[in-house]
């Protein structure tokens, strides 16, 4: 990967109108939890209400007119108030909780489930680190608009009107002068969300790169350390660190300008409130019958104080929106992006148990447009029947395997599994049928047994054992510390190569498929360990139909059938014995090789 690649993918944009409705489905789910949410954080701000009006209360009638025996029943009033508040307030917060963790259970869980179906392709272009961001961090952050942001934002709403309501009631006059500063405010507000959504999308993809560059070079690490390139990954991740750096300062900047500008702006409404109602105060505290007292004029204050704190608290809301509609589009973006193939309304399932007989016919395939990959592919392989392909990198020798169980669907043609097509039957019952073994074995980082098991996750323990036997790994596997139990690492890393291809093929057995599609594994080993897979794979292909992809000669000479490809195309087929006999490239390719691949001696070819 080059210095200065990203590998991160943007995401549309969207208005806020789309991902309030988007985002609207999840609430819906738990109308009690919403309920229960909304009602406790109504009534936590009907009680904050009382303060107020209690302590003008004690101002005026029991320090002022010295009704004294007052003092202790406004007090314990007050205490109630406050008890219930916080009593409500925190049945709020576990209510509140609840639901944030249902819903962001729920959403990950579509997430995860529509990554699972997403076309192959889509993985391709996108860093697992940068999907990971979305599934893990944007999730959260949408989620907090989701609940935290309707929450806050209707009891602040709520707040404002019952405060306003009760400062008309004691003066409507200063109730209008508090109102001097909301242009101001929402002057600002206009002018911060204007620019904030880009801010919070830059810094959302930031987030994702560096956590994209963080998991590949853990993947990494040991070619990293082979190559000392750690100051030059160093040098890499400092790049990534300082976009990110960059990114969350410039909001912070923003906000910091924002925020204060705003409180100042709020803090003009107390201004004008103290001067204005001490002036009233003042020319009312030799009248009978006063436009306003002193603890009116405390009652007032504290009234104000409520007023523009959920006045602030939606300029917070604000900067949730931004960063939850920026991480929206991301978790969207993979929502909306189409599934791999869908099921035709009227797909059929394959029996339980195919016979084997695969047709290709005239198939061709691109990955990109006007770049095609394959071109007239044809062959026939009758049940039972091995069927090799050789040919140089890039031939197009994977593309055919992965085209059989619609890891990507064929341009044109047709392919039939005991003459069926296979976009006219279901997915799963497809591939139920299809076993795998890649040149790359890729082990969960689980248990030997969970690995092996995989491949058929109700199998009894004998029959696992048996498999496992029959792929040449129950010896290894028995000498390590916890035999089964042991822990293989991430992606295996515990095991040798010849190790991980043996439980790979352990798996495949246990799955017991009458179609195999095999990319050789025994590419990468020594000899005593390819003997052993090599009687493994004999054991697998045994009665069943087999598509591999072959890199030794020794592999491919008793196959039924060998394609040799060549930039897309079948341009030689028979057995071993006739394409020798065909004295073309096949044959050059017998003469020449020894010990090296098929791909090695094509290119010296």
């Amino acid at each position: 990967m080059p210095p200065d690649s990203n590998d991160v993918t943007h995401a549309r944009s969207r208005s806020a109108r789309e991902m309030f409705a988007r985002i609207a489905i999840y609430l819906r789910r738990y109308p009690w939890f919403a309920a229960g949410t909304m009602g406790c954080a109504i009534l936590t701000t009907l009680l904050a209400l009382v303060y107020p009006k209690l302590t003008q209360l004690i101002v005026d009638r029991v320090i002022l007119q010295g009704k004294h025996d007052l003092l202790l029943p406004y007090v314990l009033g007050l205490a109630g108030a406050f008890l219930l508040r916080d009593v409500f307030n925190g049945l709020r917060i576990l209510l509140n909780n609840s639901f944030e963790q249902h819903v962001i259970f729920d959403m990950r869980r579509d997430l995860y489930d529509k990554l699972q179906r997403l076309h192959t392709g889509y993985f391709d272009q996108r860093a697992t680190g940068d999907i990971m961001t979305r599934v893990v961090d944007d999730v959260t952050s949408v989620e907090r608009v989701l609940i935290d942001g309707l929450e806050q934002g209707t009891t602040a709403i709520l707040m404002l009107v019952g405060v306003f309501i009760m400062m008309c009631n004691y003066n409507a006059k200063l109730a209008c002068l508090a109102m001097v500063p909301i242009p101001l405010l929402i002057l600002g507000a206009i002018l911060y969300t204007a620019t904030a959504h880009k801010r919070y999308r830059l810094q959302r993809r930031a987030v994702s790169a560096v956590n994209a560059l963080l998991h590949d070079n853990l993947q990494g690490i040991r070619q990293i350390k082979g190559f000392a390139r750690e100051d030059h990954e160093l040098r890499r991740f400092e790049k990534r660190s300082n976009e990110l750096r960059s990114g969350t300062l410039t909001i912070m900047r923003a906000w910091a300008l924002y925020s204060p500008s705003m409180a100042f702006a709020a803090s003009l409404g107390s201004i004008i409130i103290l001067y204005f109602g001490g002036l009233q105060v003042i020319s009312s505290m030799n009248t009978a019958h006063p436009v306003l007292t002193i603890g009116q004029l405390v009652g007032f204050l504290g009234y104000l104080v409520l007023f523009y704190e959920p006045v602030e608290r939606l300029h917070s809301l604000n900067q949730m929106f931004q960063a939850g509609r920026a991480a929206g589009e991301r978790v969207f973006d993979i929502l909306d992006a189409p599934c791999e193939v869908e099921d035709r309304p009227d797909a059929i399932q394959l029996p339980k148990r195919v016979s084997g007989d695969i047709h290709f016919e005239n198939v061709h395939f691109e990955y990109v447009s006007t770049l095609p990959v394959l071109h007239a592919i044809d062959f026939h392989a009758e049940p039972g029947q091995t069927i090799a392909l050789v040919g140089p990198t890039g031939a197009g020798k994977s593309t055919i395997i992965n085209l059989l169980p619609r890891f990507y669907e064929s341009t044109r043609g047709r392919i039939l599994v005991d003459g069926k097509e296979i976009r006219d039957v279901t997915l799963a019952s497809l591939r139920a049928q299809i076993g795998i073994v890649s040149q790359e074995a890729f082990l969960f980082n689980g248990t030997i047994r969970e690995n092996i098991q995989y491949g058929r996750l109700d199998a009894r323990e004998e029959e696992l054992i048996a498999s496992a036997k029959a792929a040449n790994a129950h010896d290894f596997i028995m000498r390590l510390p916890q035999g089964y139990d042991s822990r293989v690492g991430e992606r295996g890393v515990k095991l040798s190569v010849g190790e991980k291809q043996r439980i790979s093929i352990a798996r495949a057995l246990l799955k017991d498929p009458p179609i195999l599609l095999l990319d050789e594994a025994t590419a990468s080993v020594d000899t005593a360990t390819e003997r052993l897979i090599q009687e493994a794979l004999e054991r697998l292909m045994s009665s069943r139909t087999s598509i591999m992809i072959a890199h030794r000669l020794s592999t491919v000479r008793h196959a039924d059938q060998i394609l040799v490809l060549e930039h897309g195309r079948i341009i030689e087929r028979g057995t071993h014995d006739e394409l020798l006999a065909k004295e073309g490239l096949y044959a050059s390719l017998c003469k020449i090789q020894s010990t090296a691949t098929i791909e090695e001696t094509l290119v010296e070819l």
